[in-house]
């Protein structure tokens, strides 16, 4: 399941919001997402190489759950059609550009790729959400993903990259409501990062301006963890 973690929980709270979360099932999926204020897809395993159209699954592809992809995929679809506030974190990113049609690369591999266990530079769109959201064009990611994006999803645009070019973070320009995802880790350092605890300020603060907003009703199948603001 993706992990949300006690890091996750703190950052939330910091912010402002009441953390929740949503068990993964394949029962009464439209209506759950309703009950809460924004939603933050946390890191975990990874997706299953088939929900991107891979033919066959590289050897370190680890801790894939169908019900919980299936149950993500879901969730990031109906959050970002509803215009509901979303934060996506590492896995979330990942889980985003598959549900809107992109492709992941299953292992990054080689010498001076390896962004698992690691905290490196990032370098921020200028007039993305995410700028706004951090503060900042250069942050200190925590990155802990063996996978990165393959092919970008129609709509998305590149809001950040690693020295490498690895797409560390993705927007939807003209979505309905806040969204903005990082291929890092910002609950790991947002105790002493104010950049990093930025991102989760601006869901808390997206979170509240959505009560006053009209509820837009949907039948699309609903997933995982969510923030109340």
């Amino acid at each position: 399941m993706p992990d949300l973690t006690h890091d996750d929980i703190e950052a939330v709270w910091r912010a402002g919001g009441e953390p929740a979360t949503i068990h993964p099932a394949d029962s009464d999926l439209a209506s759950r997402p309703a009950r809460f204020d924004g939603v933050l897809l946390p890191g975990g395993g990874d997706l299953a190489p088939h929900r991107y159209g891979a033919p066959d699954t590289h050897g370190s592809v680890y801790d894939v759950d169908d019900l919980q992809d299936a149950f993500d995929l879901a969730l990031a679809r109906w959050t970002i059609e509803s215009g509901l506030p979303l934060l996506a974190v590492c896995r979330g990113l990942q889980v985003v550009d598959v549900a809107l049609g992109g492709t992941l690369e299953q292992d990054m591999g080689g010498p001076g790729r390896e962004h698992r266990d690691v905290v490196h530079p990032v370098e921020i769109q200028r007039g993305t959400l995410l700028e706004q959201a951090t503060g900042a064009r250069t942050v200190e990611a925590s990155c802990y993903h063996h996978q990165r994006v393959g092919t970008v999803a129609p709509g998305l645009t590149v809001s950040a990259r690693a020295a490498d070019g690895t797409v560390e973070g993705l927007e939807l320009p003209g979505a309905p409501g806040w969204f903005t995802a990082v291929q890092w880790h910002p609950e790991d350092t947002a105790h002493e990062d104010r950049a990093q605890q930025g991102l989760f300020d601006a869901l808390v603060a997206a979170a509240r301006d959505e009560r006053r907003r009209p509820r837009l009703s949907s039948t699309l199948p609903a997933r995982t963890r969510r923030t109340a603001g």
